[in-house]
């Protein structure tokens, strides 16, 4: 049998990663830059990739990792940056602040779903000892 609060573990460390890719996103969502090679970098946004844990073919919870967006920072076109190239262009991180927000709330439900599900096994585990010392 798999540890019900292990798994709601695994589930509190990935919200926290995404509750962390998207305040660093949000935070650096105007921070642009050259998109010549040897040019100060745009801020690359990042995203949470999770996965499904198994053990012994039964759920273990969730892995997560933070990693850079497949396109990262998009061209903007800004002539009177010190940044832009030739052609007027310079690199802006690809956020969209309304998707931050979402996946913000999304990560707050389901932090506060798996603080429920060790609170809950806690309460149990505390009955089913008290229900022994009784019969005992």
């Amino acid at each position: 049998m798999t540890n019900p609060v292990s798994i709601a573990l695994s589930g509190l460390g990935a919200s926290l990663k995404r509750i962390g890719a998207a305040a660093s996103n949000i935070a650096n969502v105007q921070t642009t830059g050259s998109l010549e090679p040897g040019g100060k970098k745009p801020y690359e946004a990042q995203t949470v990739v999770q996965s499904a844990q198994a053990a012994g073919g039964t759920g273990a919870g969730v892995s997560a990792e933070i990693v850079t967006k497949k396109e990262p920072f998009v061209p903007v076109y800004d002539p009177n940056s010190p940044d832009a190239n030739a052609q007027g262009l310079i690199g802006a991180p690809n956020v969209d602040l309304a998707e931050e927000i979402v996946g913000l709330k999304l990560a707050s439900i389901t932090y506060r779903a798996n603080l429920k599900v060790i609170e809950a096994s806690t309460r149990m585990s505390e009955e089913a000892g008290r229900l022994l010392d009784e019969k005992i």
